[in-house]
């Protein structure tokens, strides 16, 4: 970690999963579920992980093979596979959520948490996060709804006589929260915003984004209760390419309200250095050829590639901008004072 921060500080905790084929019924984790490599379901095992990012760098701090459902109940399977007993069935989301307390508890550096919309899109997980007092941000679908900006639900309202006091949260035809995709659409053209967040392979990455500052409507009954309140506004991250008919992602981040909108992008856009990761780890460390079953050979099999990993991180940090102006240059080593390169006169006569 103190290698990596040598290229600039940690910026990012990122969640993320990756699929790797699997065949057969007898291995740990497996099942036929989405896997990312073929991007529709397959025979697979899911794992997430939790890496941590600097400008430069990432590198996974905690990796945990996800247990599906089916297998979760099935005592056979989980005794041939070698799974423990005190593991159960986590959904990827509470996974995640484990390891964040975990990298807190053993005092990594915070950072905001960057999640696409398969961990955003879960509310709950983007309000644990906030509980355990980091910023997010965090993918959501198009079909998420939130109020307009500046817009609340309405106050309850008493009722006359008897019976129980109104609770939930009123909404009437005037005052209904909306989908991401239909708000997005009638966003101002002054809202919009083109932003270049990264060098590309071949120009620089840019599109057109609009941030906003809105209230989210999920869960608004539970909210209405007392002593939970409504939540505060969130800031609305749209992209909408200028070549496409219509938006096509959206997120939802608690970041303060002194964020530039162009910070706000490039933490979105994060991710892209997990995916280049993923790759590197499966073709040339090795961790798409595991061939074991086990639960424990799996895990032991990873941290072996991750190992790797952070040795050509560590490499890498030789080579940067700060090191070839300091103490960690590589030197060619000096050539020796009676040296005769081979085929030259002086060698031929000497032979």
């Amino acid at each position: 970690m103190s290698r990596m921060k040598e290229n600039g500080p940690v910026v990012a905790w990122i969640v993320d999963d990756t699929g790797l084929g699997k065949k057969g019924t007898h291995s740990a984790g497996v099942a036929r579920q989405s896997c990312g490599r073929v991007g529709q379901p397959e025979n697979s095992r899911v794992a997430v992980s939790l890496p941590v990012a600097t400008p430069h760098a990432s590198l996974p701090m905690a990796w945990r093979l996800s247990l599906p459902e089916s297998g979760a109940h099935d005592a056979k399977r989980r005794k041939a596979a070698g799974v423990p007993k005190q593991t159960r069935f986590q959904t990827k989301p509470e996974i995640a959520l484990a390891q964040i307390r975990q990298a807190l508890e053993q005092e990594v550096p915070a950072a905001p948490v960057i999640a696409d919309s398969a961990y955003g899109n879960d509310t709950q997980f983007r309000e644990r996060i906030t509980e355990l007092g980091l910023p997010s941000v965090a993918g959501i679908h198009e079909t998420t709804t939130v109020w307009r900006p500046g817009e609340v639900p309405p106050p309850k309202r008493r009722r006359k006589g008897k019976g129980r006091p109104p609770t939930r949260l009123q909404r009437d035809a005037e005052r209904q929260p909306g989908p991401v995709k239909a708000r997005a659409v009638w966003l101002p053209e002054r809202g919009w915003k083109t932003v270049r967040w990264r060098e590309g392979t071949r120009h620089k990455r840019r599109s057109r984004f609009a941030v906003v500052g809105v209230r989210p409507a999920h869960r608004d009954p539970l909210r209405s209760e007392p002593g939970r309140p409504l939540g505060p506004e969130e800031w609305w991250l749209v992209e909408w390419p200028s070549s496409e008919p219509e938006p096509t992602k959206y997120w939802l981040s608690t970041r303060s309200a002194q964020t530039k909108p162009t910070a706000l992008v490039r933490l979105a856009r994060q991710c892209w250095i997990i995916a280049r990761d993923y790759e590197e780890l499966k073709q040339e460390l090795g961790l798409g050829h595991d061939e074991g079953r086990g639960w424990r050979e799996f895990h032991h099999h990873a941290t072996l590639g991750l190992a790797a990993d952070g040795f050509l991180v560590i490499e890498r940090t030789r080579f940067s901008l700060s090191a070839r102006a300091g103490r960690q240059e590589l030197r060619a080593a000096g050539i020796p004072p009676h040296f005769q390169p081979r085929g030259s006169p002086r060698a031929r006569r000497t032979a």
